[in-house]
């Protein structure tokens, strides 16, 4: 299967999802409960990986695919696999805030080649495509794709930095690490849509100091590398890597070429 022809799979998985994330949105029970490590989870995520992981599955059924829901799959590991995060932001979901994301990636030898990120409420898609990234700007229909535009990361004014953080998981350390830069504007973002807003030039710099997992950051993270950004470890500005043991991430720094990175 071409490249092509995956990320249009990959696309419609995210599109139905996304319908099916909705209309649980819209209904007065979310089915929300905790999970063993204390985080929710809904109806919404269980349906929506189900879905993508049957799709998947049909569509390629000798490739792996890692998700959230699926605590058996996190101890697998593949040079070439499949990463679902089917619902990414259920704080957000829960809140109904609407920045929650649908996020499906590939990986190859442990980079993200491929990824798509779909925020069903905010009516925002992004993803891969011809050796760079675009966004989808509509109807979103499943069968075909919408206009889409082309996107790439700005360039950056390191006086007056544009800076994206979570909205869910702000913490002292992120804030002292941004008070390292002369931030011009400062805004907040939940989900993977934090890697989108620096793919399409609307922020420079994105750090995370707190626990992420690989499902979380794979799909934001192919969309800004291929939209021509960058994500690093924190600790050594290696690129973050994937198909790590137990799938989880170090702290990161995603940002615009051209960023001064603070390390002092």
């Amino acid at each position: 299967m071409t490249e092509q022809d995956t990320i249009a799979v990959m696309r419609r998985l995210a599109i139905e999802a996304g319908a099916m994330i909705m209309e649980i949105y819209s209904s007065a029970d979310l089915g929300t409960r905790a999970k063993a490590d204390d985080s929710p989870v809904t109806r919404a995520d269980e349906a929506a990986d189900a879905h993508i992981t049957a799709g998947l599955k049909a569509a390629f059924p000798d490739t792996l695919a890692v998700t959230e829901e699926r605590a058996h799959s996190h101890a697998q590991t593949a040079r070439r696999f499949f990463l679902v995060d089917p619902l990414d932001g259920t704080k957000e979901f829960v809140r109904r805030r609407g920045d929650f994301t649908v996020n499906i990636a590939l990986v190859e030898a442990g980079v993200p080649v491929l990824g798509v990120v779909y925020a069903p409420a905010r009516r925002r898609m992004f993803y891969t495509a011809g050796g760079g990234s675009v966004e989808e700007t509509g109807p979103f229909d499943a069968a075909a794709p919408g206009a889409t535009r082309p996107i790439a990361v700005g360039t950056p004014d390191n006086d007056a930095l544009v800076v994206v953080a979570s909205k869910s998981h702000r913490d002292p350390a992120t804030d002292a690490y941004i008070a390292r830069y002369a931030v011009g504007d400062m805004t907040s973002a939940g989900s993977s849509l934090k890697f989108c807003l620096v793919a399409g030039g609307e922020a420079d710099l994105y750090p995370r100091l707190g626990r992420t997992m690989e499902w979380d950051t794979a799909a934001g993270d192919a969309v800004l590398r291929a939209a021509g950004g960058h994500v690093l470890r924190f600790d050594d500005l290696a690129p973050l890597s994937y198909g790590k043991p137990g799938y989880e991430n170090p702290f990161f720094i995603a940002h615009a070429p051209g960023v001064r990175l603070r390390q002092d």
